[in-house]
Order: C-alpha cells, then sequence, then structure tokens
C-alpha cells in the first residue's frame, strides 16, 4: 500500500488517492495517454509534473498556480482535469473539484478513478446519495478494496443519517398520551 494511499484512508474529508502509477506520463491510464503528451508539449508536461509532485506533496495551490499554463493548451484532457481536479480537492474549492472530475467524466465515461474522486467530493459536499451512486460505480468498474470501502463507508453514512432523522421526528413528533386513537 502506498503511503499517499495511507495517508488518504479515512473518513469523507480525506482526498481519493491518486492511481498508482498513473501520472508517470502525462495522461497514462485510461484518462489520457500518450497523445495527451505530444500534444501539449514540452513545457506544459514538465509543468503537469511539478503540479502533479505539489499535489502530492499536499501543496494544492500551487499546484493550481502551476497548472495554469498547461490548462489554455490542455483543458480537454483528461489526465489534466484529473489532477486539477484533484488540487481543487485538496485545497477544499469542491465545487470547482466536482465540475473538474465531471468533465473528466465527460470526455472518458469509463475512468472508474474519476467516479471514486467525484464520489468522495460528493461526499464531502454532504450529497451523499449522489456520492453513492458514483461510488456504487466505481466499484463495480474496478472492484478494488478501496473503491469496495468507500461504497461501505458511504452506505455507512446514509444508514447513520437515517438513524438519525428517526430519532428526531420520534423527539419531535412524540406518540400521544391516547394510544395513537
Amino acid at each position: 500500500m502506498s503511503k499517499e494511499h495511507q495517508a488518504n484512508r479515512g473518513g469523507a474529508e480525506q482526498p481519493p488517492p491518486a492511481r498508482n502509477g498513473s501520472h508517470d506520463d502525462v495522461g497514462t491510464g485510461p484518462a489520457g495517454g500518450a497523445a495527451d503528451a505530444a500534444t501539449l508539449g514540452e513545457e506544459a508536461v514538465e509543468a503537469f509534473r511539478r503540479a502533479e509532485n505539489l499535489v502530492g506533496q499536499r501543496r494544492p495551490r500551487e499546484a493550481l498556480s502551476t497548472l495554469e499554463p498547461v490548462l489554455h493548451i490542455g483543458a480537454d484532457k483528461p489526465s489534466v482535469q484529473l489532477l486539477l481536479g484533484r488540487a481543487y480537492y485538496f485545497s477544499a474549492q469542491l465545487v470547482r473539484a466536482e465540475s473538474a472530475f465531471s468533465r473528466v467524466l465527460e470526455l472518458d465515461p469509463s475512468d472508474h478513478y474519476a467516479r471514486l474522486a467525484l464520489g468522495r467530493t460528493l461526499q464531502r459536499q454532504g450529497r451523499l446519495a449522489e456520492a453513492r451512486a458514483q461510488l456504487r460505480l466505481a466499484a463495480t468498474m474496478s472492484p478494488t478494496p478501496t473503491y469496495q470501502e468507500a461504497l461501505g463507508e458511504i452506505n455507512a453514512h446514509i444508514a447513520a443519517r437515517g438513524q438519525c432523522r428517526a430519532v428526531q421526528r420520534r423527539a419531535r413528533d412524540p406518540p400521544s398520551s391516547d394510544g395513537g386513537r
């Protein structure tokens, strides 16, 4: 298990882990490929790699600044949007993170990691039903322990929320003294 994955285990406040080995080059893995690197240019690839390292060091605001020139020429690249989403997530810019992860899924609906990241982002926003839908898809597409744990966690949160609401209803609407007649 990678150090980043170990650091990210826990509750909904933890960001999604990076895909292992998926960013050795710009966009390798399901969200991109060699075509991304070829179309971005050498300077943009270096900026992308610097931004990726900054996100890995938990310096998301610096990563966002570093990504700025890459966005001008590679905004339509899934790998760029994925890294952008991670930087937004780490800097608690959750609406922007949601937008970036959603853009990845528009470009590549089969990207299970983007679904995990979107689900975690929605979870942090308290949008548990939407989060569960994305996490369920991610776990179906890639039934790894990480994805299964994320889905189990969201299901537990939803169940706990339902129990809390039931207790609140009972406290608000106590049974009548006439035995319900």
